[in-house]
């Protein structure tokens, strides 16, 4: 992505703050963003940028966007956020080897930040993968999302990093996606409010603890039916 004016710094912020939003690259974020704040963009320009004028610009194209999304983005536009994939705020993965949590579930989280749960499945910059039973929960890897690649299909690449999971938890995820993620043998789940990673994976656990609905009973090696791959965090529940 190049435009007039636009410094190395400005660049590197749009590229980060694309991956929060859903079904958006830097080229999309960028025409929004002239049509927001006009030529040049500069790092002064983007300081000033709000919610409001963002959900606006180009006839509202994010305006139905979340407001985590929104103001994930916008602290990359900021200069607020960093642009580290090795985020400080990360706990370092435990150790764990097959065997050690009997019963238990494997579970992947698109993130962007810290230890939470806000990314879109083909934009985010990392997943967290914990071990899960209903009474412990071990972050045991954390897996640099696949980038684009000349050749690559960045879907299908994601899903294969995955395979060895049983849930994946997004704040999106489109339908052809969705459907690589579930021929890996993966089931997404949105959550499109994002959250706190330790705590979505608490309510998990309540779940697994107690009457699993038919599709995750069915992961967990129960005799039930399965319904509908890509659930909502309401079904989820």
């Amino acid at each position: 992505m190049s435009a007039p004016g636009l410094s190395r710094e400005a660049a590197l912020r749009i590229g980060l703050a694309a991956r929060m939003l859903p079904d958006t690259d830097a080229a999309q974020l960028m025409k929004v963003l002239v049509a927001a704040l006009g030529m040049p963009v500069t790092e002064d320009k983007l300081a000033q940028l709000t919610v409001r004028t963002l959900r606006a610009a180009d006839d509202g194209r994010f305006g139905n966007v979340s407001m985590p999304a929104l103001k994930g983005a916008l602290d990359y536009l900021w200069g607020k956020a960093g642009v580290d994939v090795d985020d400080p705020d990360l706990p370092r993965p435990l150790p764990y080897r097959d065997g050690d949590m009997p019963g238990s579930i494997r579970v992947a989280l698109a993130s962007n930040s810290g230890e939470n749960l806000d990314g879109h499945y083909g934009s985010c910059l990392r997943f967290l993968v914990y071990q899960v039973t209903p009474d412990e929960a071990r972050l045991v890897d954390v897996r640099r999302a696949n980038t684009d690649g000349v050749g690559v299909d960045k879907n299908a690449s994601r899903a294969e990093q995955l395979r060895d999971c049983q849930l994946l938890c997004v704040v999106s995820i489109g339908g052809p996606a969705a459907a690589k993620v579930v021929k890996a043998g993966v089931h997404p789940i949105k959550y499109p409010h994002g959250g706190v990673a330790r705590e979505i994976i608490a309510d998990l656990q309540q779940v697994l603890a107690g009457s699993p609905p038919p599709w995750l009973a069915r992961i967990m090696g129960k005799n039930a039916g399965l319904g509908r791959f890509v659930l909502t965090e309401e079904e989820a529940g």
